[in-house]
């Protein structure tokens, strides 16, 4: 059942060696995008096509690193099946993959619509103490794809998505995690690199230089692509 873990103590002074734990990666690039317009995966932010900025970010911290979609970012890739199933049958994926390549140890699970993720929030995932997913919470709601997800809760994410199961809710419900609301993050993480961007008028909020493929920079697509 879905309960806060305390922490034995901050993220910031996990570890005064300042290296990691053992952590995976796993990047879900297969979303279907309706709002935004356009594929947000390939949608260039600053000049970087989405899911190659987040996956440069996500190689700071862990490793080996699997792509759950078509393979756009030149990293491992698997498809999630079916394709397009949702974010809890990817994850499942991407738990399956990584075991495959004998990880047994928790992951970072990111979305590529993350524009404004850094170093300093993984790090903050990747650190923070004790065997429990770790998910950070905005505005009263758990951010599941921007998390880090324990071996035991990978498996269980497959066998929730083989029983039918779509969303990363499921696994919320079922899982015990620890729930990191803003008050416990450490300085230099706030709300803004945890954002994800649904839609052109997200990534203005976010102040995020964007364009889409045959788009000026900073205008609406028109494709529903």
């Amino acid at each position: 059942m879905l309960g806060v873990v305390p922490a034995a103590r901050p993220p910031h002074a996990a570890d005064a060696s300042g290296s990691s734990p053992a952590v995976a990666g796993i990047l879900l690039t297969g979303g279907k995008s309706r709002r935004m317009g356009s594929d947000k995966a390939l949608l260039e932010i600053e000049g970087t096509p989405a899911a190659e900025r987040v996956l440069r970010v996500l190689e700071s911290v862990a490793r080996p690193i699997v792509e759950v979609g078509p393979g756009i970012t030149g990293a491992r890739s698997v498809l999630e099946d079916p394709p397009g199933s949702g974010p809890l049958v990817s994850l499942a994926a991407g738990g399956r993959a990584l075991r495959e390549l004998g990880h047994l140890g928790p992951a970072l699970v990111l979305a590529c619509d993350l524009p404004l993720i850094d170093t300093a929030t993984l790090r903050m995932l990747a650190r923070w103490p004790g065997p429990s997913s770790v998910v950070p919470v905005i505005g009263g709601r758990p951010q599941g794809l921007c998390a880090r997800w324990a071996a035991r809760d990978l498996a269980a994410a497959d066998q929730l998505a083989k029983a039918g199961g779509r969303s990363v809710k499921a696994l919320l419900d079922r899982s015990e995690v620890t729930l990191l609301p803003p008050e416990l993050w450490p300085p230099g993480v706030d709300a803004a690199t945890l954002a994800d961007a649904d839609s052109p008028e997200d990534l203005e909020r976010l102040g995020v230089s964007w364009r889409s493929p045959g788009v000026r920079p900073g205008t609406t697509p028109t494709s529903d692509a």
